[in-house]
């Protein structure tokens, strides 16, 4: 009943962008009046727009609807495969569309895996009718050294213990069932994406942009979590031909799809803009560029390609 409830908040979001969002017409001087509405999929060990007192999306979700957007926000599996997450956000943005009569295309902007999520959506499940354009923010297009160090230093015979474990204590904290870490980590390989790019093409008529951003240094006050990682990144990527840049978790070229867009603008005591502060996860960027901006900018990118 909950679940069933969030989603039909949605789509009265999605009633409220209406004829103007099915015409891309609309007389308000808000810059994304307008818009096709705009779904925004999060990443891994992700939520939806807010778990109470927590912003995944750190207000940026908020602040695009003030601007004449009309945003949703679904909550997908914390930990599972591209292909089991994108089935529940087909549903998610099906469910809010129905619900208010509907039948115009969307704008995903996918954060992480859930850009991963957002093309396997649009090309697997037959949904590309559906959306005008993709943006993904820091999405490992080419996988993780991170994540294949993980794999590789876990021993196979000990991985399905370990994934148990993650999936109850995740299960746990999120209040979700059907978690499947180990498909998440063997996803986010090197070799999970080279896989899942040859079974996940492009899909004609949808438009593929890519934003994404590195750390500077090693600056563990700006970066306090993602910097313990970014070494690891750094020392891996060499091996599978990436660049040493990197959000933490992520290598620079691994987050380029389609048209790339670049990244944010920021001064010169910004060390950077890691994997948590690139959607302002928990609040962790605004301190340290303009996040709201950032956001704009994509979106808006998005609408002039409707």
């Amino acid at each position: 009943m909950l679940k069933r409830a969030k989603l039909m908040v949605a789509g009265v979001l999605f009633l409220a962008a209406g004829a103007v969002s099915a015409s891309g017409g609309g007389s308000s001087s808000k810059p994304l009046a307008g818009a096709y509405p705009i779904v925004m999929t999060h990443g891994i060990f992700g939520w939806g727009k807010s778990t109470g007192i927590v912003d995944y999306w750190g207000g940026n979700a908020a602040y695009l609807q003030s601007q004449g957007a009309t945003v949703l926000t679904p909550t997908v599996t914390a930990t599972n495969s591209s292909a089991a997450r994108a089935a529940q956000l087909k549903t998610a943005i099906q469910t809010a569309m129905a619900a208010n009569n509907y039948t115009g295309k969307v704008h995903i902007l996918g954060h992480s895996q859930g850009g991963l999520d957002a093309r396997y959506l649009v090309s697997n499940l037959s949904f590309a009718s559906k959306v005008a354009t993709l943006t993904t923010i820091n999405t490992p297009h080419k996988g993780s050294p991170v994540a294949s160090v993980i794999e590789a230093v876990i021993p196979s015979w000990a991985l399905p213990y370990v994934g148990t474990v993650v999936n109850t204590l995740v299960g746990v904290v999120y209040g979700q069932s059907s978690q499947n870490a180990v498909a998440a980590l063997k996803l986010l390989t090197v070799s999970g994406a080279t896989s899942f790019n040859a079974s996940v093409p492009n899909a004609s008529g949808v438009k593929y942009f890519s934003y994404g951003s590195y750390m500077i240094g090693n600056d563990l006050i700006q970066h306090p979590a993602m910097g313990l990682l970014a070494p690891i990144c750094s020392i891996g990527a060499p091996f599978y031909g990436m660049s040493v840049w990197n959000d933490g978790v992520v290598p620079d070229d691994s987050q380029r799809w389609g048209t790339w867009k670049g990244g944010p603008s920021y001064g010169i005591l910004t060390t950077g803009v890691d994997h948590l502060e690139a959607t302002n996860a928990l609040y962790l960027g605004q301190a340290w560029y303009d996040t709201n901006g950032y956001f704009l900018k994509m979106a808006s990118n998005a609408k002039s390609n409707q």
